[in-house]
């Protein structure tokens, strides 16, 4: 079995480490742009193999699409950074572009691959390859979600002192500052957060999850990476071992929660064939008032990526 990851840059390394460690396929690829980068990244990665020992083979090929063939599941993490004095619409025509081309040679070589997007604007990105793809929408998605509960889980680690492992959650909505994380569907090995914390510090977490992003960059001057990285490879693990977890993932609806034609963050079953299933929570009026605003949010970027006549 073979996993490509297109992008070498700290997100896509990150990813292709992690899915090496853990040994989910024979053969991990990773593609860049950039001369030799993905050769030695992959070469780096390959010679940690005798000291963490495991087996998957890692290769590294600069714009070659033909060693990618047949994959199983491409994860794209292409894409560059928003700079200083860049628009929003700047980056998502630049981006676009990025996303077009890539998925155009994902689906040329392995037609039949899960495609798992983590490059920003995450949900219109989505929506791009989905565009370009052609596919059946359930092979086609986007990894925000479980970064996002994972950074929720680790705040709420932290101010219980408990192991992150005991604490389950759920998040909704775009990947940025509308997203919908629920205290209702949050638990401490079963025990409802909300009898645990008191409400303001629960609500100063929710609101730090929202911001997460934006918090490593102030400290890092750059985006992150070994979470975003570790939650793409939590996606490909549920995929390849066709493990039917249900976990956050940016999902194109066709109804559900009342909204259609978009790429929003919903909970799923993730398996073999990709997305197995959507499961729709029964929302109480003020959580679907916020998914709402948050879909209204992500629909007006979808738009931008319209009106550029890409498709």
């Amino acid at each position: 079995m073979k996993v490509t990851v297109i992008g070498a840059g700290n997100v896509g390394a990150t990813c292709a480490d992690v899915i090496a460690h853990r040994e989910l396929a024979e053969e991990v690829v990773l593609i860049d742009i950039k001369e030799n980068f993905a050769e030695g990244k992959a070469l780096d990665m390959w010679q940690t193999a005798p000291v963490n020992y495991y087996d998957s083979r890692i290769k590294g090929y600069t714009n070659d699409y033909e060693p990618t063939k047949d994959s199983e599941v491409v994860v794209i993490t292409s894409g560059l950074p928003r700079k200083p004095g860049m628009t929003r619409d700047d980056l998502i025509a630049t981006n676009a572009g990025i996303v077009k081309s890539v998925t155009e040679n994902v689906v040329k070589y392995s037609p039949n691959a899960k495609i798992v997007v983590v490059s920003n604007p995450l949900d219109v990105m989505t929506y791009c390859a989905y565009l370009t793809a052609k596919v059946d929408s359930k092979k086609v998605m986007g990894m925000a979600g479980i970064l996002d509960t994972a950074r929720y889980r680790a705040f709420l680690a932290t101010e219980l002192d408990v192991s992150p492992k005991e604490i389950q959650a759920m998040l909704l909505g775009g990947h940025g500052d509308t997203m919908v994380p629920l205290p209702r569907y949050t638990t401490v090995s079963g025990i409802p957060v909300t009898e645990l914390i008191a409400e303001d510090r629960l609500n100063a977490i929710i609101d730090r999850t929202k911001k997460g992003g934006g918090e490593i960059v102030n400290l890092l001057g750059t985006s992150a990476w070994y979470a975003p990285g570790a939650a793409a490879a939590q996606m490909v693990e549920a995929i390849v071992r066709n493990q039917r977890r249900v976990l956050p993932v940016c999902a194109w609806l066709q109804g559900e929660y009342g909204l259609k034609n978009i790429y929003l963050g919903v909970p799923a079953i993730l398996g073999k064939a990709g997305i197995e299933k959507i499961i729709e929570l029964k929302l109480n009026a003020e959580e679907m008032k916020l998914v709402n605003a948050s879909a209204a949010a992500v629909k007006e970027v979808m738009e931008v990526l319209d009106n550029m006549k890409l498709f």
